[in-house]
Formats: C-alpha cells, structure tokens, sequence
C-alpha cells in the first residue's frame, strides 16, 4: 500500500529513465492509461509520483511541430489541415457569417478539433495530446458549492472544495484576470457591452478564472508579444498564452521519468489476462487516420480516460462483444450534454462591441437560481465590427441519452433526441428574451446557418455514460472486474452547472488519490 505522502510526490525517487516510446507490441506497462485529457494527465501524475511507470495511450497527434506558417496550431479565423480531426470538410460551431457559409474544404488529416455526429447532436471534442484542454476557452470554474450535490450526489462536497477544486485549480494554473485592466482593455469591449445588457435587465454578471496567462494577454494588446487570444487562436489550440495540459500537468508527469505517451495509438480492446491484469489491442494511425500497424501490450491496471464519449462508446462496445462481459448494465447511460445551446443578439449601432475580441472569455451572466441557465459571454472575433454578442449557455436540462452497440455496424449509437434540445433553449431564454425586450434588440439569424435563432444541435461539454456510484465504485473502479478504473468526464452524470474541465480534474484528484492510498 502506498502511502498519502506518495500521491502527493513527496519521497518518492524518480525512475533513472521514462518507459519508452511509441509502445511496442508485446510489452508489459504497469499502468496504461487511455487519454491525455484532464483525467488521463492527473492519473499519470499522480501514479508516476507514486513510483509506478505509466504508459499513456493517445489516439490523436503530439501537437509538438510547427507547421509551414512556424505555427504549431492554426487561427480560428482560418482553418487548415490541422483543425479537424479526419474530415474534409471543416464543420465550425459558427457556421455561417451575415448568411454566407463559412465552412471550407481541408485534406483528410488527423486535426484537432473532433466534430463527432451522433443521431441528433455533434459532440466536440480535443483530439491530441492535452484532450479538451488544447480546443477549449479555459474558462475555469469551479460550481457554487450550493449546487454542487446536484453534480455529484455521492461525493463530499467538503473534501471537493477545501482539497480537490483548490489542488486542481493550482495544477491547472488557474489565475483571474486584472478587473481594472479589463475595464479598458479593448479586446474585451465585448464583454462590457454583455455585462451592460445583463445587469440592466437585472441579471447576476460575474467574472470567471481561466488558465491563460494574463500578462501574457496585456503583452498581445500593448504590441510586445505575437498575439495568441487576440489573434482569434481557441477552437484550433493556441500558439502562445493559453495553459493547457501541455504546459501543467504533462510536463510535471514527464519529468518523473516514469511517463511516456504514444500519439496516434488507438485502444481497440481490452480483456482479462488468464495470468492476472489486462492485454490491450491497440491501432497505430497515420495522420490521414490510416492503421499502419496493430500492437498487442498487457497491463497490471488499466485506466479509461479517453473522455465521455470515448470512453462510455469503448466500455459499451466491449461489455456488448464479451470482451469484458461482467460490466454491469449503467456502463453506457447517464450522458448529458451540459445543456448546451448558443445564441447571438444582434445590438444596435451604438453598442459595437470592437473588431479585435480576446478569444478568451472571462465573464458569464448567472441566473441559474431563476431559470436553470449559465451563460458565457463568448467572443466573436471575426477581425471587423460586428455589433453582435455572441453566448454559450449550460442549462439545467433533465435529459439523459444513453449508448447502445450495433452489431450491424460494430459501432455504437447515442439514443440522443434533438427535441430535447428545446428544454435548453427555454432555459436560456429565461436571459436573452428579457435582455432582448428590455434593449430592443433581436436573436441573430446568420450565424448558425439558414435562419436558426439557436445553435441546438452541439455540445462543447459531453458528460456522464460510466456515472460515478453507478457503472464504478464511489471512485471510480469499474464494477466487475479489478484493476479497470473510469478517471474522466465519464463519471460525471450529464450535467456540471458551469464549464467542466475543472470539476473533472479534482473529481479524478480525488480518485486517484483514494486509489493509490487504498492499495493498488
């Protein structure tokens, strides 16, 4: 048994070299971990501190070279080859701009920003090494405590907030912005003007941590610096100020040298090894999604991580194929979509809301208590003025899908239901419509293609299908079998009230710890 002082990475002496790297068929990993998402990178850590060796397995790029414009990431405003994962076409949240479509042809290549299609709703999702935290905004939030039993009805909300949410936010870099520089930053006059609507229709304007580096922010806006948010980079990774999983927790498990990574390895199988522990099939890819090679490896334990869609369409298709039979029946169910819609307002001409827009939020308008929705003042950085406030709403949304495989297919399905969609947007509404009457303004209906009011057919934020207490232990040990443990979004059952990535990470502190301290 190991003990707390080891998780936490005191005492314990690093190995003399990392496990090497990409993973040849027919080794032998004490842990291998599926994902490099914020599950993924604190298991890695937190075990490698332990003194075990780990091998993480991630299906998407190492996003570690420069491509021919000396960039690692592309610039939302145009996508090239390296924004999407395996398509041909480019499918942005945003679609279409004063109604012309926006959306261009691009090579088949293994991007990063993953536009998953399931029946009725597309699921963005990271795909490199960092998961999530390469694609999204950075807004870190941690859930007022008040609504937190509504998250996690099974965990201590005490342990959360006094250890696991203050241990995430210091490994995630979590830092606030500089509210007097805001108030005259012009990057971020687009946030004044939806603070100004929100709070004279009397809504709750609150600020909201992130992990981009804000003097790195004051550097892009005084000229000093290449300029990163305030070049439009987000949905595509950024080249410069934002901490990702590459900058926090990665680089703090590499340098036990007990950690290695494989990119563009993907975990087809996984199944009981007669000897005890686990043998793994694995697909080696090219960056035009080819397999170029298969790989056979065993593990003592093995850690999904691969984020909510991977890895609940992973444990369902292996409980349904009798790879792992005795999983039990809540693998699968769950999911949720964080309640996410999107809408713009289109304000009047003496509301511009500025041609250079910070593509880092810091603001959300809250009137969750009233009418169940969180709304993030979301950028529009087109490059011009657009009088347009652009918002990405979580809202308190019942609705829970479930995955299902296919036999006729081998893939697996999500009983998702775009209706369901409606119930989001009445909740939002419970904001936009009062703002709308009380400014004279209207929905935008250029933004998301034809005339659509609404952008119901996404999610940023997918949640739940191996629900914590249900489908695993209270942290995270896979029902039925020993040594499968779920340390991602997955356990998390649909809905988080805020931005997720922050209650992932303390919710996978938390487990972990509990893990390695209960005896591995």
């Amino acid at each position: 048994m190991l003990g707390a002082a080891a998780v936490l990475g005191r005492a314990v002496p690093a190995a003399a070299a990392p496990p090497p790297a990409p993973i040849a068929s027919g080794s032998h990993v004490p842990a291998l971990i599926i994902g490099s998402g914020y599950g993924g990178s604190v298991a890695a850590l937190r075990l490698a501190q332990a003194g075990i060796d780990v091998h993480i397995i991630e299906m998407g790029q190492a996003w570690d070279t420069p491509g021919s414009d000396g960039k690692i990431f592309a610039n939302t405003k145009s996508p090239d080859v390296r924004s999407f994962w395996l398509r041909t076409k480019t499918k942005q949240p945003v679609s279409s701009f004063l109604g012309f479509p926006i959306d261009k042809d691009v090579p088949k290549y293994t991007g990063i920003l993953d536009a998953e299609d399931f029946s009725g709703i597309t699921v963005y999702q990271g795909r490199g090494v960092g998961g999530g935290s390469l694609v999204n905004g950075g807004m870190a939030v941690t859930p007022p405590r008040a609504r937190f039993g509504g998250v996690l009805p099974s965990v201590d909300a005490n342990e959360m907030y006094d250890t696991y949410y203050p241990r995430a936010r210091a490994g995630l870099g979590v830092t606030d912005i500089d509210q007097s520089w805001w108030e005259t930053a012009d990057c971020y006059k687009y946030a004044r003007v939806g603070r100004k609507h929100a709070q004279r229709s009397n809504f709750d304007h609150v600020f909201v941590s992130n992990v981009y580096d804000f003097d790195y922010m004051k550097a892009e806006q005084a000229g000093t610096v290449p300029k990163s948010a305030l070049d439009a980079e987000v949905i595509y990774g950024n080249n410069a100020g934002k901490k990702s999983l590459q900058k926090t927790y990665l680089p703090a498990a590499k340098a036990t040298n007990r950690v290695a990574i494989s990119p563009l390895h993907k975990v087809t199988s996984v199944t009981p090894r007669a000897a005890g522990g686990y043998t793994i099939s694995i697909e080696q890819l090219n960056t035009a999604g080819d397999v170029v090679a298969t790989k056979t490896v065993s593990a003592d334990r093995v850690f999904f991580a691969a984020g909510s869609v991977g890895t609940s369409k992973l444990l369902v298709k292996l409980k349904a194929t009798g790879a792992l039979p005795n999983l039990n029946n809540e693998v699968g169910k769950g999911w949720g979509d964080n309640g996410n819609v999107m809408c713009g307002r289109a304000n009047h001409m003496w509301d511009p809301t500025g041609s250079v827009q910070s593509s880092i939020p810091t603001t959300g308008i809250d009137n969750w208590a009233a009418g169940g929705a969180f709304a993030e003042v979301a950028p529009l950085p087109t490059g011009i003025e657009t009088y347009a406030s652009l918002y990405l709403s979580i809202t308190n949304t019942p609705n829970r899908a479930e995955f299902s495989y296919n036999a006729s297919t081998g893939g697996v399905d999500l009983s998702w239901q775009k209706a369901w969609k409606q119930t989001s947007i009445d909740m939002a509404k419970t904001i936009f419509n009062k703002i709308n009457s009380k400014e004279g303004t209207i929905y935008r209906t250029d933004l998301f293609g034809g005339t659509k009011q609404w952008q119901d057919g996404l999610t940023y934020h997918p949640l739940g299908g191996a629900v914590l207490n249900k489908a695993t232990d209270n942290y995270g040990r896979l029902h039925g079998y020993s040594g499968l443990y779920v340390m991602d979004g997955s356990l998390i059952p649909g809905n988080t009230s805020v931005n997720p990535f922050v209650t992932i990470t303390a919710l996978a502190e938390r487990n972990i710890e509990n893990i390695i301290t209960t005896g591995l």
